[in-house]
């Protein structure tokens, strides 16, 4: 079983036929090569992580105690209480993330 070539494909033998059009003598260094299948790395848009899981915090949190003085159901109340906290947990996850540095 052979393992697939690296992506250094200097070789214009090696190359696609749209690359061969366009790179006769190969692909230059300064070019940007994809890896095979053609997308990038996905990115999440950590600030609008961000905003959504305090939105769902406050939203959560307060149904939750009006719930709970509502005398609505138990089940309820405690779902609303646990995704509340799955709320908070992603909040501190993302602002971790942030002060990290990553982009998004």
């Amino acid at each position: 079983m052979s393992t697939s070539p690296s992506d250094d494909r200097r070789n214009p033998d090696d190359l696609t036929e749209y690359e061969r059009e366009q790179f006769p003598h190969g692909i230059p260094d300064s070019q940007p090569r994809m890896e095979e299948g053609g997308a990038g790395n996905a990115r999440s848009a950590l600030t609008l992580r961000l905003v959504l899981a305090a939105f769902g915090l406050v939203l959560c949190g307060v149904l939750a105690v009006l719930a709970f003085a509502a005398d609505a159901p138990v089940v309820l109340s405690i779902a609303l209480v646990v995704l509340a906290v799955i709320a908070l947990v992603d909040l501190v996850v993302v602002a971790r993330r942030k002060l990290r540095g990553e982009p998004g």
